[in-house]
């Protein structure tokens, strides 16, 4: 069968790195998986795509201002060319395009796979917000065909959202590893994390936009770290300015690390002691998978319904609610006491690996190109 994949560029993404790393290992299982890009921007091009076959439209003018209505309007042309079995959509930022090419390719369009990949609580948002987001949530019902969940809470959340989606909904852990990187992590522990006079070194990864709340996480450093400590940031993204001004008006500059975006930043994680994460809505998020499979201990905010059950409901994790930065402090100023069970997180780092993920994600592909002839026959 065609799987055909879209995505509206290279620019780091967990999703977007998710999505590749599923189109490449489809390929290697000889699956006709085509790639179809809005654009070729983007520091993940060279990193996961160097080799990678992909079609890109011609760009009469910069597009990633209007990067949806962009792909909106050029991947019907795609589909019609391409004549896929599936869509491939790959997060919830891309439902907006799946549910156009519905409206606008009615029964020519083919059925749609979409991945949800973020926190469909959203309790972020104001309440008018809220409320219409529900709404539009419910729409989805109506021109997805399939749905996938991350982790177990994922798909209660899918099917109390999307009441429709009910009995189209499967659960696949998110591919955040393959096999070999997983074991790369996790042999390159360093067992002089013990205890040092240097102070503790704290490791953050993600894109700096306001979704991942790095301020919290840089005031509740300020607060509850020791002296010697020092964090280190690996990503970039729109805030990266402002959260470098924060650094100085906090005090703190000089110990706060600003990585930038780097090729495979996981491969990093052995070379520090705790890692941070302080969003206000994720989805599962896969630096947490990384985390486990490197061994770190990990402070994190209850950014997911899935995030209890993703860290063992407390026991691979110190959990706080979001936002709150006091409990935020009070974790860093303790986070030379935490362990980390080595042998519980490679466990539970192994259920996301892409070996096991691409074959689940074919299956799911079989069953809806099944029920799609089923019915036009």
């Amino acid at each position: 069968m065609r799987i055909l994949t879209f995505l509206h560029s290279f620019e780091p993404g967990g999703v977007e790195r998710v999505a590749l790393r599923l189109v490449r290992a489809w390929r290697e299982e000889g699956v006709d998986a085509p790639l179809f890009m809005g654009r070729a921007d983007g520091a993940m091009r060279e990193e996961m795509a160097a080799d990678l076959h992909y079609d890109v439209p011609g760009q009469p003018f910069a597009t990633g201002w209007i990067e949806t209505l962009w792909m909106i309007a050029m991947l019907p042309r795609a589909i019609a060319r391409l004549k896929p079995d599936a869509l491939f959509c790959a997060g919830n930022s891309y439902t907006i395009v799946a549910l156009a090419m519905k409206l606008l390719m009615g029964r020519r369009c083919p059925p749609i796979l979409a991945k949800i990949s973020n926190d469909l609580e959203r309790r972020d948002m104001i309440a008018p917000v809220r409320w219409l987001y529900r709404r539009w949530l419910r729409l989805h019902g109506s021109f997805i065909d399939h749905f996938i969940g991350m982790e177990e809470p994922m798909t209660d959340e899918i099917a109390a959202a999307i009441p429709a989606a009910k009995g189209r909904i499967s659960l696949i852990p998110d591919p955040a590893l393959d096999e070999a990187q997983l074991q790369r992590l996790h042999h390159a522990f360093k067992s002089a994390r013990e205890a040092r006079n240097e102070g503790l070194r704290f490791v953050a990864i993600g894109r700096l936009a306001a979704q991942k709340n790095v301020a919290l996480m840089l005031r509740a450093f300020a607060r509850g770290a020791a002296a010697p400590d020092r964090l280190t940031v690996y990503g970039d993204g729109p805030e990266r300015a402002a959260l470098s001004t924060l650094c100085r008006d906090l005090g703190i500059g000089d110990r706060v690390t600003w990585a930038g975006h780097v090729p495979d930043p996981a491969s990093r994680l052995p070379d520090f002691d705790v890692f941070l994460l302080s969003s206000d809505y994720e989805g599962v998020p896969a630096v947490i998978v990384e985390a486990l499979a490197a061994g770190l201990p990990i402070i994190a905010t209850r950014c997911s319904v899935s995030m209890a059950a993703l860290t063992g409901h407390g026991a691979l994790a110190h959990l706080v609610e979001t936002g709150d930065l006091a409990g935020f402090s009070a974790a860093i100023r303790d986070a030379g006491r935490l362990r980390q069970d080595r042998a519980a997180g490679l466990t539970q780092a192994r259920r996301f690996t892409v070996e096991r993920a691409s074959q689940a994600y074919l299956a799911c592909f079989q069953s809806i190109r099944w029920h799609a002839t089923a019915r036009q026959n």
